[in-house]
């Protein structure tokens, strides 16, 4: 009996074989989901995370770093 002659194979993994895939398809699907779009306008864009920037700086539980910290 020869080693050769048997074949060996393996099942190509799937790397998001653990419900990641499913999630993403769920999350892609939500009103409020963000799809990248092209000829966004990067002033608009700009202002958009600005106000979103503003928005968080207003939670009583913010907080900043400090490189002197």
């Amino acid at each position: 009996m020869s080693l050769f002659n048997h074949h060996i194979s393996f099942k190509q993994i799937d790397p998001l074989g653990d419900g990641l895939r499913e999630e993403i398809a769920q999350e892609q699907g939500e009103p409020e989901a963000i799809a990248l779009e092209e000829g966004v306008n990067e002033g608009e864009l700009s202002e958009y995370w600005q106000s979103v920037e503003s928005d968080i700086e207003k939670d009583p539980d913010w907080f900043t770093f400090s490189k002197d910290d």
